[in-house]
């Protein structure tokens, strides 16, 4: 069954509805020679400059929420076989059960995703590296080299430098005067002084890196926009490598150099670090930005944050990482051989995406009102916000910790914290792997 769905409303900064018209019948001509090429030559991503619609239901949704024909596919069938136009069968996975299966079977399935493209060598588009797109052996020796990094006794250590940065930040949100724009001072800064600390990349790097964080997830363009910015991203990072195996940081980066000296190549270092600040970064500025929305809307939220015990904010952390699910589809998976998941025939070769949007939403799991932000809801298993299994987010304790830090700071520095703008005024994020907003005006 072919899944179609309408494309999420954007900003269209008053273009004429000619011109908005002509670009639409551009973008679909565009659509229909890429079809073309793909059925005579194969699938190359790195080519594919749209987004086809009938993968777009799992990115779309309406403020926060999920839009509900995700919850009516979960009802009527957990896993459902997407037939792209692109030559390639793709199955979407929004059951919780079923998310958590595929997530921790790597027999199964492997992340290594350069079959589909043309050109596969070292340097190429396809070489994004990282953890999330990487298989064993090579996964297990790189997750290694990291692991350390984020265990609870480093973190333990790290926390002060994290308070730190929160006090720096929201001494500067107060100085901006209010209103003024949350995401800007405060989401977007505090996750990359941390990430970038722990790293040691320069601050001159920081620009860049918010600036291709964001262009790397939005699916508007289609893969090639987004390789794009993946590519420029690893570009940076080369440099940073080849400058630090000369004369290494004090941070991860140049401790690992120490420590493997040419036992590890500057491609895979520099893909390694893509991969952590890019998840360090802007899954973790997502849930700050609006994680703050949805603890405006209840009095009660904010003050149980404000003036709750750590376990009262740790409820309500991992509430909003839940109910937020920012990180929308887990990295995709590809069928080793045939199998069956929950009656649904995959073929090897075969793409499985798991909503964890939709996986976390599974009244199944989650249990009644699964769409209702309830602190203190703990279904067995946890949430899948962060992923499952040997691909589970590598820093996720860093962001636990960031927002457990970050939030009740914001709401005790600023008592009176609200919206500065209607929230249905607020510019969402239309068709991106990683939901959010542009911006968050607050007045404090």
């Amino acid at each position: 069954m072919a899944l179609t769905t309408r494309p999420a409303k954007r900003r269209t900064s008053g273009w004429p509805r000619r011109q908005r018209s002509a670009r639409a019948v551009a973008r679909a001509w565009l659509g229909r020679m890429v079809e073309g090429r793909i059925r005579r030559k194969g699938i190359d991503l790195s080519e594919l400059a749209f987004f086809p619609e009938s993968a777009r239901l799992p990115l779309l949704r309406h403020g926060v929420d999920p839009v509900p024909e995700l919850a009516a596919l979960r009802a009527r069938c957990p896993v459902e076989r997407l037939d792209l136009p692109m030559g390639l069968t793709a199955h979407l996975v929004t059951g919780y059960e079923q998310a958590r299966t595929v997530l921790s079977d790597r027999d199964s399935y492997s992340n290594d995703i350069r079959h589909l493209f043309g050109d596969a060598g070292p340097g190429s588009t396809a070489d994004v590296g990282g953890l999330g797109f990487t298989d064993a052996p090579l996964h297990t020796r790189l997750r290694k080299l990291v692991a350390p990094e984020f265990t609870r006794r480093r973190l333990d250590r790290l926390e002060p430098t994290v308070e730190a940065i929160v006090t720096r930040r929201l001494d500067e949100l107060a100085a901006a005067g209010s209103p003024a724009d949350l995401a800007e001072h405060v989401s977007w800064r505090v996750p990359m002084d941390v990430i970038c600390g722990l790293l040691g990349l320069d601050d001159a790097d920081h620009e860049a890196f918010v600036r291709l964080g964001t262009q790397r997830f939005d699916a508007t363009g289609g893969a090639a926009a987004a390789l794009g910015a993946v590519s420029e991203q690893k570009r940076i990072l080369l440099d940073v490598v080849a400058r630090q195996r000369t004369a290494p940081g004090d941070g991860l980066i140049g401790r690992i150099l120490q420590a493997e000296g040419d036992g590890i190549s500057d491609d895979d270092l520099a893909g390694l670090v893509d991969g952590i600040v890019t998840g360090g970064y802007e899954t973790t500025a997502s849930s700050l930005s609006l994680g703050t929305m949805v603890l405006l809307r209840d009095p009660g939220h904010a003050a149980l944050l404000r003036n709750g015990s750590p376990a009262d904010v740790d409820g309500v952390v991992e509430e909003l990482l839940r109910y937020l699910s920012v990180v929308q589809v887990a990295f995709p998976r590809f069928a080793k051989q045939d199998l069956e998941l929950s009656g649904c025939p995959v073929r090897q070769g075969d793409l499985v995406a798991v909503s964890l949007s939709g996986a976390d939403r599974d009244p199944a799991w989650a249990g009644p009102e699964p769409d209702r932000f309830q602190p203190g809801r703990s279904p067995a298993g946890g949430h899948l916000a962060f992923g499952h299994g040997v691909h589970r987010c590598v820093g996720a304790e860093l962001a636990r910790m960031e927002l457990r830090i970050a939030l009740p700071a914001l709401f005790r520095r600023f008592p009176d914290l609200a919206l500065a703008v209607p929230e249905e005024q607020l510019r969402w994020r239309g068709l991106s792997f990683v939901h959010g907003v542009e911006e968050l005006p607050v007045s404090f």
